[in-house]
């Protein structure tokens, strides 16, 4: 069949038979029925997903040209040779919300918030900073382009000789990201990690380690070196809370009633929580397996001590890791219970997760309260991957663990 040309095209009769193109199968131009030279194309297929036929308009003739034509078609064969439907791709991308720029998002998020702000003044002063220093640089990106070092572009310049302000478009962008992020729009709040970009501020001093952690790379070694006694308490007591990320005293008072084993969640109530906020962590493979081995050592107790069938001590598991000398990140000092929490975020740092799903694992509140306003889920799925790849680091270590 001879390729359809423009020449041909051109003199297309008014209503009259549809001219196939000749080069891609299906595609054909349809006469207008009232004017020379015009017309409309339409691919024709069978749809690989509900295998009816049907037709898909490629826009009008001369406007759409011969050429352009015949390449959406082609694209449209692809896409049907790999299964799709080109009109339901088409409709689907349709109906995607439109990503917004950093300053659409901006403005919507101080227009939300204003009516909760007493002070007008604030509320001018919200939106004044980022339109004086972040729009002019990053206010027409789409928030899902916006990296840290976008961030540290707009900081960079009064960083060091405007701290406070800095600081508060600091805060400000942290808000409009974590609005992006809690909406879908961007899967990781890129003001989480700005600080690494930039000088350190005068009077600023860097964070100490209130908790001697173990560095999380030790920690396997740590872990087949002496957590291979699976029938004793304490040692199953400090596996479960390095698994889990828990407080030593969320673990020693762990209650079967807490369990749901089937969905894997275990299920802390307020009055158990720093926070007095009850808090769910999803149980990876090797803690269901640890769970397991300790059915039946006492009614209510996960982990009771052996002797008195109570709650252990938190000097039960202090005494054990010096007794080993579990080695921290601070010179001469043993690794406590509570600085593998700190392990567990800095591995969580290193490894790229995001800073809101770390903080919603270890159940930190949020203290911002713009950011506070849009954390309204546990990220409990998004969890679950995030404990499971964890407890598969630890537990690389110890066979007992993976068995």
């Amino acid at each position: 069949m001879a390729l359809l040309t423009d020449t041909k095209a051109r003199s297309v009769k008014p209503g009259g038979a549809p001219l196939a193109h000749g080069g891609v199968t299906g595609l054909a131009l349809h006469p207008s029925p009232n004017h020379k030279g015009q017309g409309k194309w339409v691919l024709r297929y069978v749809s690989p997903v509900t295998n009816k036929r049907r037709n898909a308009g490629l826009g009008s003739y001369p406007d759409t040209s011969v050429a352009d034509a015949a390449q959406q078609a082609r694209l449209m064969r692809e896409q049907i040779a790999h299964g799709q439907d080109p009109l339901e791709v088409k409709a689907t991308e349709a109906n995607k919300p439109r990503m917004p720029h950093l300053r659409e998002a901006a403005e919507f998020l101080h227009k939300e918030l204003t009516p909760g702000w007493k002070n007008t003044k604030h509320a001018q002063q919200w939106i004044n900073t980022l339109t004086e220093y972040a729009f002019p640089l990053i206010g027409a990106m789409p928030l899902d382009q916006i990296q840290p070092r976008h961030i540290a572009d707009v900081l960079r310049p009064i960083w060091l000789d405007k701290a406070e302000t800095a600081g508060r478009v600091k805060q400000r962008l942290h808000a409009v990201m974590a609005w992006g992020w809690a909406h879908g729009y961007c899967h990781s709040n890129p003001v989480d990690v700005v600080g690494h970009l930039l000088p350190l501020q005068p009077g600023k001093t860097v964070r100490t380690q209130h908790q001697p952690a173990m560095p999380w790379q030790d920690i396997p070694s740590f872990v087949k070196k002496h957590l291979h006694h699976p029938h004793d308490v304490t040692i199953a007591a400090l596996e479960f809370l390095i698994l889990t990320a828990a407080r030593s005293g969320e673990v020693r008072g762990a209650m079967w009633s807490e369990f749901d084993l089937k969905a894997a969640i275990w299920t802390l109530p307020a009055e158990r929580m720093k926070a007095k906020q009850a808090h769910r962590i999803p149980l990876s493979k090797q803690v269901l397996r640890l769970l397991k081995r300790q059915h039946g050592l006492h009614e209510a107790l996960v982990f009771p001590s052996i002797r008195d069938q109570k709650e252990l001590s938190d000097m039960t598991l202090t005494a054990f890791l010096r007794r080993v000398k579990a080695v921290s990140d601070v010179a001469n000092r043993t690794a406590t219970a509570h600085g593998f929490r700190s392990s567990f975020r800095d591995w969580c740092s290193e490894k790229g997760y995001s800073r809101d799903l770390a903080e919603r694992a270890l159940a930190h509140t949020v203290q911002n309260k713009v950011e506070a306003a849009y954390h309204r889920t546990d990220l409990l799925e998004q969890r679950r991957t995030l404990m499971q790849s964890w407890a598969d680091h630890v537990a690389s270590g110890l066979e007992v663990l993976k068995r």
